[in-house]
């Protein structure tokens, strides 16, 4: 490993340390220091008793660092610690209301500072950001290569994620105009408003939990299905969610009797042309035209199915 690489993971942890306010006095401008804080969290959100030993495990603390820590909050009123009657070894500790009061109050704060610093970046900034955090967290915490991926049908509030991303994101990288938001608006008010469950359909890509994709397969005519609106969050994407969005549509397609599937693209979405390739699409037919605020080569792909 370079000294460099080092140097620059030093510099990102100095620097975080800056935002956070790891090296204030106290935390979030309370009388609790860092690990303080860690303590007092890992205690409130237990909702009640806790082994010393699960809280040592928890925050990773010197088991002397950590009573003396213990034993400052109770000489201030914020926990109980008492002997198990099971087991006399092992010692229980939990909030008293002051300490239930001080946990809440610290907790507001974080949700408040934390949103603040979220607030000062774009929708598509902010979801960037949040993925690489998760993706440090995965490396760091274990080295996982993926996360877990689950396909699942739209929920409330899904239809209105899919506009708001398309428009975001196409924003973002391609510099589209809110004419191409409009389009989407309209595509997915009208399979919301009046879809054929039995053969239409909708997905949303999960990654750890959290919407990372989207794709619709829609009526085109009586044996031909339109595959319409993948999206794969920048976040996300490395983890094969577009094909395997792709190939569901696929699937679903053939097992309600489509012969064929087309979609309709614009030459410049590279990383889609792949996917669409690599599916068995092939390029029909294609021309220039001029859409969503820029001079574009529109093209449309289909396969039997």
């Amino acid at each position: 490993m370079s000294a460099t690489a080092v140097e620059r993971f030093r510099a990102f942890n100095r620097f975080y340390t800056g935002i956070i306010g790891a090296l204030d006095e106290g935390l979030l401008h309370t009388r609790f220091s860092l690990t303080e804080a860690r303590v007092l969290f890992e205690l409130g959100r237990g909702g009640g008793e806790l082994e010393v030993a699960a809280l040592r495990r928890a925050t990773g603390l010197d088991a002397g660092y950590l009573s003396r820590i213990l034993a400052s909050f109770a000489d201030r009123g914020l926990v109980t610690r008492r002997r198990s009657e099971e087991d006399a070894r092992r010692q229980l500790v939990d909030l008293t209301e002051d300490g239930l009061g001080a946990y809440r109050e610290l907790d507001r704060r974080s949700a408040a500072e934390n949103a603040d610093v979220l607030h000062r970046l774009g929708p598509v900034d902010r979801e960037t950001l949040l993925g690489s955090l998760e993706t440090a967290e995965r490396l760091l915490g274990g080295g996982e290569a993926a996360g877990h991926v689950v396909l699942r049908g739209p929920e409330p509030g899904d239809l209105g994620w899919m506009v708001e991303r398309h428009g975001a994101l196409y924003a973002s990288e391609y510099g589209w105009d809110s004419s191409f938001e409009a389009l989407v608006a309209r595509i997915v008010a009208d399979f919301g408003a009046g879809h054929d469950p039995a053969r239409e359909r909708a997905w949303i890509a999960e990654l750890d939990g959290r919407r990372a994709g989207c794709i619709l397969c829609v009526r085109a005519d009586e044996n031909t299905a339109k595959l319409r609106i993948l999206l794969v969050e920048p976040w996300a994407r490395g983890h094969g969610i577009g094909g395997r969005l792709v190939d569901e549509c696929l699937a679903f397609a053939r097992g309600v009797g489509y012969r064929r599937m087309v979609l309709w693209t614009n030459d410049v979405l590279d990383a889609a042309r792949r996917i669409y390739e690599r599916a068995g699409f092939e390029l029909v037919e294609e021309g220039p035209h001029h859409a969503f605020g820029h001079d574009l080569v529109e093209q449309t792909w289909a396969r039997d199915l």
